[in-house]
């Protein structure tokens, strides 16, 4: 079984709750990166996903003007390095959400995704 450690992607696109969602969606898509953590005063303050994204998108407000706070997860759930992807998978699907920050204390050390998980489940299968 593979830790979080070890899957895990350590370029994470961090911004804070002001920044406008067109602002960071831009900056999603331009890194390809399918979520931003959200810090404030050196704390994790949210995850702001893809999902969040459509959904503001549909709400018909001025993306320019709407803040990530207004859209993001707030307090999310987390994990830590050495967590096992199995463990990881459960959580994610019991709670509907494709994105974990995985942290060491209060620092962001990087984020799984379930395409992580699952690669790391695939890659094991064809040993």
């Amino acid at each position: 079984m593979a830790t979080l450690g070890e899957i895990m992607t350590k370029d994470v696109y961090s911004t804070t709750g002001d920044t406008p969602v067109v602002s960071a969606a831009e900056t999603m898509v331009h890194r390809r990166h399918g979520s931003a953590v959200v810090m404030e005063g050196g704390w994790l303050a949210g995850i702001f996903t893809e999902r969040d994204v459509l959904r503001a998108a549909a709400s018909g407000k001025d993306l320019h003007a709407t803040p990530v706070s207004e859209w993001m997860t707030r307090d999310p759930q987390t994990a830590t390095a050495d967590m096992d992807s199995e463990e990881a998978a459960q959580i994610m699907v019991a709670n509907g959400f494709r994105h974990l920050p995985v942290m060491d204390g209060n620092t962001v050390l990087g984020i799984v995704s379930l395409r992580d998980v699952l690669g790391a489940r695939i890659a094991r299968s064809t040993r």
